[in-house]
């Protein structure tokens, strides 16, 4: 009976740390799969991002003012 309750216990610790290390393997994964900006501190602004971004918006502003204002 001792020798059965030895195999289950290692058992249990095996599957155990199998699972913790799957676990572990699917984070680093998720960290790795995330976008640059999304690792970055909250309320950090991308100056140059910010500034493209808006000067497209303003060039579309500009080509539809031209297209549906004539």
């Amino acid at each position: 009976m001792d020798i059965d309750k030895k195999k289950i216990t290692a058992a249990i610790a095996a599957v155990s740390a199998y699972l913790q290390d799957e676990q572990a393997a699917a984070a680093q994964a998720a960290m790795q799969q995330q976008s640059p900006i999304a690792r970055e501190p909250v309320g950090y602004v991308r100056p140059w991002a910010a500034n493209g971004r808006q000067a497209m918006m303003q060039l579309r502003n500009l080509m539809q003012l031209r297209t549906f204002c004539k």
